[in-house]
């Protein structure tokens, strides 16, 4: 089957002649540097064209497509293709074309070849794209999700996963940036990674494509040729109908929210989808007041900014009001109402909206070309209208005079000369014309680009070294380098769970809230997200009726400090919430829609906590349960809290007797397919550490067999997945885990039924393994590079050895202190000339390999125990 055929199989479109011609650039010589190709156009099929190339060459493809964008949305395009892709790779006529052949690709059985992480629903942020080094995946994600863990400092993950989210994301990838004229910064540190991987022996190294009309650096971007420009439907959308009207106003402060509700009232018997922008999130607001004042139907009415919760984002693909602006919504005969979508700019880029009428502010000119982009954008209406409020005095101010004080003013003058050169023609081809007349003037009219940050070897050095926990002198934040420096407000980050309010006072050295978030880490659905100033005034409302709610800050670092309340916060510095996220219980409140409204009392307990809720409730990923409550089928035990211990000593054996309590033990499970954590002490039943190892060399040999890479360290690897848990054949281990009394046989995982204990909890088990292994006659017979390489994945199995054990981890029960102070010392030395060897992400990709074998082996492990308790 050739590709139109393919193409036209697996996205349900007959290929436009610039997606043909991109397969084959791709195929011939490579990703180009950069595509222009204009909104409405199918960017998003690059994903398809990638998956076809992969499962036909996959020797010149990488193994993982990332697709970022510039804002947290509601119904991204990449996550709808992808879901799309996934199904249709399994359709009959695709099976041997590309099913089987991407299934070829994998190491572990899976329920699909493609896996697919995204910013939204079942898929969120989950665990199965990086648990298979071999697996084709898509990862969609926004700068900050997709950047921080690029430099091993993924917001939202535990130190023991940031290099293994670096290894998968920057290896064998071909980054996607989306709309990449809108971050500056983070296309220059992409460019800057890009240039330190070519230094490195690194075996796989990332590709990055820019998306863009409008490209501020040289060169000439793979673009749309005349054949294409000939084509009827891609014709029909570059020329689709978008009528411009111009409404000057006075006092944008205190006209513009009015001026835009007049406009859309004004429609509200049109029956059309009708789209508000506005540039602030104070301004949607104040329009949403008057459409509800004007008693246009609430029902007809959503609001979608930024600041949204992600739970309640996903419950707007559920309205019907806001599934009319989709494409993929199909009318009938009936009559329809208006319907009114209002937004800040998180309905400009990555969100698949066509509205029949527009309605906006003046922005900067790429934010205005993104709003174009969402009316019309398939051609279908011959009266579409744009109509946006500006002030008047902006068509005669003389923009370079604001250009030191006011930057952003002078580009919002600029774009509205620029808006008025295209005689009330607002289709892509006019605007494109518009580009390509001046481009430099357009560039002028771009919100002005922030101060762009250097990095250095020592920058990517010193983020690579994760297991140094919590602040490092040199280590810097990384929002500024994948934002740069700018006027912006900063971000607070806002959630509510239960734990905040249960694990307090001596609870917190027993059950350290650092682990709990590692065990359960906050997901997006969970995340309300809002300029720092706005949430410090809402908590100062909040206060006055839950004050002494306990709150737990989490630094952008990753360090929590647990010891506040809502009062000391909203009585203290609000620098202090800045760029931070604030966890809440939800007895304190606060929640409505969606949004932080400090004056609002939630009136059910734990109604606010949804990190066990999902929006596909068939996809349930993990689950925390009281007492005697039974998890759904299939899923795994990774945390047992007992609210009566009161100390970081072991449970007596009475209290352990007391099961009468339902709301004592609180235990959390996950489903393991997706799950966040490496691999938990837990099972659905106990494995024997004998048969664990074998697993996992079983399963290592599968990986090495379809990875391509790292073929010369394969007997390292495996000598390493045969001794890596070689240090649970410790008493004090197996106590830990609740082996029985009286049991002999070592066990790597225990079951249902097995009480672990609160013994010996700093002991790392990977640690006792390099002591088990180092005299090993295999390992002393390989050469010093091959012996680096077994006794640093071992070390680094679980995230620590990077680069080194913590002072109180690096003893053994049965080795003297002499021994252990050697192993410690030459752990960082290891890690050191790994580094330089492989590179900072080719090392953390080498390390996913045993991570990934054995979480395999964890998950299915080939015989299992009956122990009697």
């Amino acid at each position: 089957m050739n590709f139109d055929s393919l193409f036209e199989q697996l996205t349900g479109s007959t290929p436009f002649p610039w997606q043909r011609r991109l397969y084959e650039t791709a195929i011939l010589s490579g990703w180009p540097k950069c595509c222009d190709i204009p909104t409405g156009l199918g960017k998003t099929s690059i994903i398809a064209i990638w998956l076809i190339a992969l499962a036909k060459h996959p020797e010149k493809m990488p193994r993982r497509l990332v697709y970022v964008v510039n804002r947290r949305t509601v119904v991204d395009q990449t996550t709808t293709e992808v879901e799309k892709l996934r199904q249709n790779i399994a359709l009959p006529a695709l099976l041997s074309e590309l099913y089987e052949p991407l299934s070829k690709l994998c190491a572990s059985p899976c329920d699909n070849p493609l896996a697919l992480s995204t910013l939204r629903g079942q898929f969120a942020d989950n665990r199965e794209w990086s648990s298979d080094p071999c697996r084709p995946a898509v990862i969609a994600g926004t700068v900050d999700m997709i950047g921080s863990r690029l430099l091993f400092s993924g917001y939202g993950i535990g130190f023991k996963s940031r290099p293994l989210h670096a290894g998968f994301l920057g290896q064998d990838v071909l980054l996607v940036h989306d709309e990449a004229h809108l971050e500056p910064a983070f296309q220059h540190l992409l460019t800057a990674i890009e240039t330190k991987q070519e230094k490195s022996s690194g075996p796989k190294k990332i590709t990055v494509l820019e998306l863009t009309a409008t490209r501020r650096s040289a060169g000439v971007p793979f673009a749309l040729d005349a054949q294409d420009e000939a084509h009827p439907e891609v014709l029909k959308r570059l020329n689709a109908h978008k009528r411009i009207y111009f409404h000057p106003i006075g006092d944008e402060k205190k006209e513009l929210a009015e001026s835009l509700a007049t406009l859309a009232i004004s429609r509200r018997d049109s029956g059309r989808e009708v789209l508000i922008f506005a540039r602030t999130v104070k301004a949607v607001e104040e329009v949403k007041e008057f459409l509800d004042k004007a008693k246009i139907p609430k029902c007809n009415t959503e609001v979608l900014t930024g600041t949204l919760r992600g739970y309640e984002r996903e419950q707007l693909l559920k309205k019907e009001s806001f599934m009319r602006f989709l494409p993929s919504y199909k009318k009938d005969a009936r009559d329809y109402p208006t319907v009114y979508l209002i937004c800040t700019s998180a309905g400009e880029v990555g969100v698949n909206l066509s509205a029949a009428d527009l309605i906006c502010d003046l922005s900067t000119f790429e934010s205005m070309g993104q709003r174009f982009g969402r009316v019309n954008r398939f051609g279908i209406h011959q009266d579409s209208e744009v109509h946006f409020v500006h002030p008047k005095d902006y068509d005669t101010q003389d923009a370079t005079e604001w250009d030191m004080d006011k930057p952003i003013e002078a580009s919002r003058v600029r774009t509205l000369a620029l808006l008025r050169q295209l005689d009330g023609d607002a289709s892509p081809n006019a605007l494109r014309k518009l580009v390509r007349k001046d481009q430099n003037a357009v560039l002028s009219a771009f919100a002005p680009i922030p101060t762009l940050l250097e990095t250095s070897d020592i920058l990517f050095d010193t983020w690579s070294l994760t297991s140094i926990q919590g602040r490092l002198p040199g280590r810097p934040p990384v929002a500024e380098y994948l934002h740069g420096i700018s006027d912006e407000i900063p971000q607070t980050t806002i959630a509510w769970r239960t734990e905040v309010e249960l694990i307090t006072g001596s609870l917190t050295s027993v059950y350290p809230p650092e682990a709990l978030l590692e065990d359960f880490p906050l997901k997006p659905h969970e995340l309300l997200r809002d300029n720092s100033d706005r949430i410090f005034e809402q908590l100062k409302i909040l206060a006055k009726q839950s004050g002494n709610s306990p709150v737990w800050i989490v630094a952008s670092d990753g360090t929590i400090n647990y010891s506040n309340t809502l009062e000391q916060i909203a009585s203290g510095d609000k620098g202090e919430i800045q760029n931070c996220t604030l966890i809440l219980p939800p007895c304190a409140g606060g929640l409505k829609d969606g949004f932080l409204k400090g004056a609002e009392k939630s009136s059910e307990n734990y109604s606010e906590d949804v990190s066990c809720h999902w929006p596909d409730k068939e996809n349930h990923h993990r689950d925390r349960l009281w007492g005697d409550e039974k998890p759904a089928r299939g899923m795994r035990l990774i945390r047992e809290i007992d609210l009566h211990v009161n100390s970081d000593t072991e449970v007596s054996e009475e209290a352990e007797d007391d099961s009468s309590v339902s709301d004592r033990y609180w235990r959390w499970y996950e489903l393991p397919k997706s799950a966040d954590a490496e691999g938990s002490r837990f099972a659905s039943a106990p494995v024997e550490l004998a048969v664990h190892h074998q697993d996992v060399a079983r399963q290592t040999d599968l990986i090495m067999d379809k990875l391509g890479c790292f073929t010369e360290l394969r007997s390292a690897l495996l000598f390493a997945a045969r001794n890596h848990d070689l240090g649970k054949k410790r008493d004090l281990w197996q106590r830990s885990i609740g082996r029985p009394a009286g049991e002999t046989r070592w066990l790597a995982k225990s079951g249902p039924g097995m009480h672990p204990r609160k013994v010996g909890e700093n002991y790392r088990h990977e640690f006792g393994s390099l002591a088990n292994s180092a005299d090993d006659a295999t390992l002393m017979a390989m050469t010093e590079e091959l012996r680096d390489a077994a006794l640093h994945i071992i070390a680094a199995h679980h995230g620590r050895a990077r680069p080194h054990f913590t002072l109180d981890e690096s003893f053994d029960p049965d080795y003297r202190s002499q021994v252990t102070r050697a192993i410690a010392m030459d752990t960082p030395l290891r890690f050191a000339r790994l580094q330089q060897r492989y590179g900072r992400w080719g090392l953390a990709l080498l390390e996913s390999i045993l991570r990934a074998a054995d979480r395999a082996a964890s998950i299915n492990p080939s015989s299992t125990l009956e122990l009697k308790p």
